[in-house]
């Protein structure tokens, strides 16, 4: 009997390729069944167990996960296009009855994604405010006297500024335009200084997308305004900027200094300046100290993931520790032995920052062309190996050639567009894996750098240690694997390390945080310089 899919308030889903298909369903998920005794249904928790169970399959025909292929993750491609044998469950045995669930409706399913709030549809490129002329500013205007700005980050192409007047605090993405800049003296070239490569607005066109996309979902950075800045810099400007290098070069004498002294600032320099909320503290500026800080970390920013993926099938491609900001929202709390579960008493949250290689999708729009950064411009990505995240980028490209977990060494990773198993690479493909690899590596992260009690880090990767046998990139190939961020979510679920309800706590999308370099007023006077439609429509509303 035929069903037809359901309804999805954010969106129709996109068709897509028989290649994108392909890799979405590669990697297939173990299933995990907690060793808890049956309760009483709240309507909730089906909602969840429908979660690990049902997939919304191309075809408009609802798809149960206990039917899909859970082939070793070194086969080949080919093999998708066979029957599957039914999963392996916790106990590696085969689970050959399970009761026949309904799929989830689409209210049920944006839910969970958007954490509750399922108002708003994400607008195509073309409705947004992406595209639309901005007005300019000054360097004066964006920090004038009194005011404070400190250097905190380099993003992929992009210095990453904290500003803080009497409005409050804001983080700024500063991008630099193509403009004229001073040229380099003879110092500066002796000392092996690289410039960051100027960007045309057509560059960060996808990134601004994907911001205002992601914007209402918990767990991703909030989204202010955008404007250009344009002329020569500030002494606070110049100041912070050294200031970073120093910190930098005491942390990594060895390292070269990418982005060019504001001091080279000329009249006609212009930049990108793109105005964030507040996110925290990097996470490789954040100290790891108890085990309830490993359980919220890795678990909220998989629910992030999770729910990006859901809405605008999301990958973020970048998410290293400095890509990851952490704060403390509520002070911890103890936990309670006679409540299932682990998360939610560190009193921590999680952003996640920089969209600059990511690739998502406008799920309202049939047939909509997916915005990503081709990472096929610069193989040096792949081929460097100057840090541990560099071994991540190379699992993605490798994924994306061979299907499998087997990553391909630097040398091999040095031709452009190379050919895989479905043709020639395209990182517009839909490849939820790439999440799970990113997953992955923030698990050995905060493992390897936990510095509290060693008897909490020991019990931790106990209870962790059958999630992580199937989250590990480098598993034996015959190991099932997790597919995405949302079969992580569901396993954690079904474990009883996160609560049902849980997954429905966010934050309200009438919410929304003011620019503290543009007054109210003038941005509602400007209509150049208006924030995201979405936020504004549903505010009026």
């Amino acid at each position: 009997m035929s069903r037809t899919a359901p309804s999805r308030k954010y969106g129709k889903k996109s068709t897509r390729s028989k290649a994108e298909r392909m890799f979405a369903e590669l990697p297939q998920s173990p299933v995990r069944r907690p060793n808890a005794e049956p309760v009483e249904d709240d309507g909730i928790g089906a909602v969840t167990e429908k979660l690990s169970f049902i997939d919304i399959a191309d075809d408009e025909k609802p798809t149960r996960r206990s039917e899909k292929s859970r082939k070793p993750r070194g086969a080949s491609i080919k093999d998708d296009l066979k029957p599957r044998p039914v999963s392996p469950t916790r106990d590696n045995k085969v689970k050959d009855e399970r009761e026949p669930s309904s799929p989830l409706t689409g209210s049920s399913r944006s839910a969970i994604a958007a954490g509750g709030t399922t108002e708003t549809q994400p607008q195509s490129l073309a409705e947004t405010s992406a595209s639309e002329p901005l007005g300019v500013l000054t360097w004066d205007d964006v920090c004038p006297p009194g005011d404070q700005i400190i250097k905190i980050a380099e993003a992929s192409y992009a210095e990453i500024y904290r500003v803080t007047n009497e409005r409050g605090t804001s983080i700024i993405k500063v991008i630099r335009l193509e403009s004229p800049i001073r040229a380099q003296t003879k110092a500066q070239i002796q000392a092996g200084l690289v410039d960051e490569e100027p960007h045309s607005e057509e560059d960060i066109q996808g990134e601004l997308q994907i911001s205002e996309w992601l914007a209402d979902i918990p767990g991703f950075v909030v989204y202010k305004e955008r404007y250009l800045v344009q002329g020569k810099a500030t002494r606070a400007l110049l100041e912070t900027h050294q200031k970073f290098q120093r910190r930098m070069k005491r942390q990594d004498p060895g390292r070269a200094q990418f982005y060019p002294s504001p001091s080279r600032y000329l009249d006609g320099t212009k930049f990108l300046v793109v105005e964030l909320g507040d996110a925290g503290t990097a996470l490789e500026d954040w100290p790891l100290k108890t085990e309830s800080q490993l359980w919220d970390i890795f678990f909220l920013e998989a629910i992030a993931l999770a729910r990006a993926e859901d809405i605008a099938m999301f990958e973020h491609r970048d998410l290293h520790e400095g890509n990851l900001c952490v704060r403390q929202k509520s002070p911890p709390q103890e936990r309670d032995p006679n409540i299932e579960g682990y998360f939610g008493y560190s009193g921590l949250d999680i952003t996640v920052l920089d969209y600059g290689l990511s690739r998502a999708e406008d799920m309202s729009i049939d047939f909509a062309k997916p915005v990503a950064y081709d990472l096929e411009r610069d193989l040096s990505l792949f081929t460097s190996t100057h840090a541990p995240q560099c071994k991540v980028y190379r699992q993605m490209r490798s994924f994306l050639l061979r299907a499998d977990r087997i990553c391909i060494p630097p040398e091999g990773h040095r031709t452009p567009y190379a050919k895989g198993i479905a043709g020639p690479l395209s990182w517009e493909a839909y490849a939820p894996y790439t999440n799970v690899l990113w997953l992955a590596y923030l698990y050995g992260y905060i493992t390897k750098n936990f510095a509290g009690d060693k008897k909490e880090l020991a019990h931790f990767k106990k209870e962790t240690r059958e999630m992580w046998g199937y989250l590990n990139p480098d598993a034996p190939a015959d190991t099932p694997c997790f597919g995405s961020a949302e079969d992580i979510v569901a396993f954690a679920v079904e474990a009883g390390w996160v609560r049902p309800d849980q997954l429905m706590e966010g934050v309200s999308i009438l919410d929304r945080e003011d620019s503290i370099i543009l007054a109210r007023e003038e941005v509602e006077a400007d209509a150049s310089l208006r924030r995201s439609p979405r936020r504004s429509k549903t505010r009026e509303a």
